[in-house]
């Protein structure tokens, strides 16, 4: 009998026990945003068993256009080939590990439910939480048989900046996941203009986490958002970043929660920037 689908966090308990399962695939997506190799290198040095290596520059994102945010979707063909000679079949248990609190591997997450794969999960306290529990390690690469992934595209997850305009005149709550430095425009470590889109609400993605770097319990963040969203639909709600990446992070404590059907705006900040009418908030003088 096949074991339960994991759909969201999985723990190293569980993910240790199918360690061997053919059926499982794990990724690792260690990736920093100033060292964009240093991800790589780690991998490189030691991993969990089995492990794939994506980058989120390489693998897991678009190319840069002069319209564009720092990391638009990945073609959906490229990444559907890609993720079939990773040995990612429609039955395949997806499992995407970082040593960031989950910020870059929740935009595999995301990408996989974007292409109709939802048997995807993080693993909750990331590498950080295997190694301090002394489970095994690896320098080897996988042997990897590729298979056919057939994707089933849902565009209705996101939404491009035309979209968030209409969003804001239609007084929609937009979520910004951002540290509070860069919602309040004191720091910009690597956008052009630092600031925020008026009307949004700030939720740094640090705060779904506990102090050991796990997500809190649904029921903690089942009543953080429901404040954030002050009575509005989740599905009418609109998640973004500065790339759209770490906005991933607060879709999957949104489905943790159970308030599932937010959108991600691809673009996010990055992208906002591109076209100067459209409106910023930024610090004063």
């Amino acid at each position: 009998m096949r074991s339960m689908k994991f759909t969201t966090l999985v723990s190293p308990d569980a993910l240790a026990q199918h360690l061997r399962d053919p059926h499982w695939a794990v990724f690792d997506c260690r990736f920093a945003l100033t060292r964009p190799q240093s991800g790589r290198a780690a991998y490189v040095k030691s991993h969990i068993p089995g492990a794939r290596y994506a980058h989120l520059n390489e693998d897991l994102s678009g190319p840069i256009t002069p319209a564009s945010g720092r990391h638009p979707l990945p073609d959906p063909a490229a990444l559907a080939r890609k993720l079939g000679l990773w040995g990612v079949g429609p039955d395949t248990q997806v499992v995407a590990y970082d040593d960031s609190f989950g910020a870059m591997a929740v935009r595999l997450w995301w990408l996989l439910r974007w292409l109709g794969h939802d048997a995807v999960a993080v693993l909750d306290g990331g590498f950080p939480a295997w190694q301090k529990q002394g489970r095994e390690l690896t320098a080897e690469l996988p042997q990897l048989h590729a298979v056919e992934f057939s994707p089933r595209q849902d565009d209705s997850l996101w939404v491009d900046s035309s979209a968030v305009l209409d969003a804001l005149q239609r007084e929609r709550v937009l979520i910004d996941a951002r540290q509070e430095e860069r919602y309040l425009a004191l720091i910009e470590p690597f956008d052009k203009v630092a600031g925020h889109i008026p009307g949004s609400v700030n939720s740094p993605f640090e705060d779904n986490l506990d102090l050991r770097g796990n997500f809190l319990t649904p029921e903690e963040l089942r009543a953080q958002y429901e404040t954030l969203l002050r009575g509005a639909r989740p599905g009418d709600a609109i998640h973004m970043c500065g790339s759209g990446v770490t906005a991933c992070h607060n879709l999957l404590a949104l489905e943790i929660a159970g308030l599932p059907g937010g959108k991600l705006y691809v673009g996010s900040w990055s992208e906002w920037i591109n076209d100067p009418s459209r409106p910023i908030w930024s610090k004063k003088p």
